[in-house]
């Protein structure tokens, strides 16, 4: 892993129907402004849960939503969205920094496949943060924009405070685990909510695969897939689907999962953090969402 750099995984298991009783738990985030069928958030796996409805910004279910987390690889929707703010041409190509890799192999950091001094589509590092959770093409689209790690994870911690992610410290561009690299699971869901909005972040955060273009050291390109769309069954939940997601898993963070769903027509964004287990146990992280998105489903269709 990367001294101060973090790394998640992710899988899915799909759940049965849980029960159709709302009751929503709000613990002082900020409440809906008009009435909303709400999931019951307390029974999931994790312990941490937030449900936001990405056009107004409402908080429609939480669970300990302000409270301080491990961000994990949740960390690199941060990197990846100053990636598509400050990258004049997601087409130009860039060079993999020999210097990264020492360290990335020393903390067996995740990475996407690229090697030292391999000449990559600036676009195709994009797909390599958010699908496999690359942590090399983080450190190398860093030093691209700000020539450092250093100098960027400043800029995430301004971009946070833009953001009003209030709970939120960065000091890493990948998310491994530093005691002073902390957020809330409301503060994820809100840098989704804006990264969204961004059109090259949302195709490639909806994406379940990505074939890259081929470079000096992979002719035939490399093909991603995403670490939370690789393992899930299916997308498909009662009344929608499930969009998009980054997983994220340290030791400390637990199983973490930022989704995307789309039910009835309707978009909701879901973060949950610190369920228990890892990525060779079952997806904990994932059956949460699932069994969220199947409750919204469920909840409309059985009013």
């Amino acid at each position: 892993m990367l001294a101060a750099v973090c790394l998640c995984l992710g899988a899915v298991f799909l759940l049965p129907t849980l029960k159709k009783a709302f009751t929503g738990e709000d613990t002082g985030s900020r409440a809906p402004s008009a009435p909303v069928e709400l999931v019951d958030l307390s029974g999931l796996n994790s312990p941490y849960a937030v449900l936001m409805d990405p056009d107004s910004g409402e908080i429609l279910a939480s669970r300990n939503s302000r409270e301080s987390i491990y961000p994990a690889s949740m960390t690199k929707m941060m990197t990846a969205l100053l990636a598509v703010e400050n990258l004049k041409d997601l087409d130009e190509t860039v060079t993999l920094p020999e210097d990264i890799f020492p360290k990335l192999y020393a903390e067996n950091a995740s990475q996407a496949g690229f090697e030292p001094g391999e000449k990559v589509v600036a676009r195709d590092l994009l797909y390599g943060i958010l699908l496999p959770s690359g942590a090399e093409c983080c450190l190398t689209l860093a030093q691209e924009i700000d020539g450092s790690e250093e100098e960027f994870v400043r800029r995430m911690n301004r971009r946070a405070q833009e953001l009003e992610m209030t709970g939120t410290h960065f000091c890493n561009t990948t998310g491994l685990y530093d005691e002073d690299h902390y957020s809330t699971t409301e503060d994820m869901a809100l840098l989704l909510k804006y990264a969204l909005q961004e059109p090259e972040f949302r195709q490639a955060f909806t994406s379940s695969s990505h074939s890259t273009s081929p470079t000096n050291r992979h002719p035939q390109g490399i093909t991603f897939y995403s670490t939370m769309f690789q393992a899930l069954e299916s997308p498909q939940v009662p009344g929608g689907e499930i969009l998009g997601g980054k997983t994220g898993y340290t030791d400390e963070s637990g199983l973490c999962l930022a989704s995307l769903a789309s039910i009835n027509g309707k978009e909701y964004i879901l973060v949950t953090a610190k369920a228990q287990g890892d990525h060779q146990t079952r997806p904990y992280h994932i059956e949460d969402a699932v069994t969220v998105y199947t409750q919204l489903g469920t909840s409309a269709q059985n009013p």
